[in-house]
């Protein structure tokens, strides 16, 4: 069996709020609860479930990628605009309500509700054939 990425713990100050709208935004399930512990799945895919867990104290932001179509690209990031989500073309620069495209497709990266840096792409970069 190859080795696939089953879950990560994503801290958040409120992980309910935090899985409930991630979970909108990619327009995945989640849950409030399980029973692995003190988190709220959101699950991303069949084969990868993002815990939100509740941290009380500071924490690091992360940076987190998904890999999308372009037609879900295009979904994904209507609904940041329709909840008033400011996006970025940069991880860690100024807002510019703009998207770029850079490796043959299109990226765009926000950063609610934690200062996680959560990005959309249509053309991995982190991935490139030589």
């Amino acid at each position: 069996m190859p080795i696939r990425l089953d879950h990560l713990i994503v801290p958040s100050r409120d992980r309910k709020a935090a899985a409930a709208l991630l979970a909108s935004i990619l327009d995945v399930p989640w849950s409030e609860d399980t029973a692995a512990g003190p988190f709220s799945p959101v699950y991303v895919n069949d084969e990868l479930t993002l815990d939100l867990g509740q941290v009380m104290g500071e924490f690091s932001p992360q940076h987190y990628c998904f890999q999308v179509s372009e037609a879900e690209f295009d979904l994904i990031l209507g609904r940041l605009v329709d909840k008033g989500i400011p996006y970025r073309s940069t991880p860690m620069g100024p807002v510019d309500m703009q998207v770029r495209h850079q490796h043959g497709g299109r990226i765009v990266y926000w950063s609610e509700p934690d200062g996680h840096a959560w990005e959309i792409l249509t053309s991995s970069y982190a991935r490139v054939a030589g």
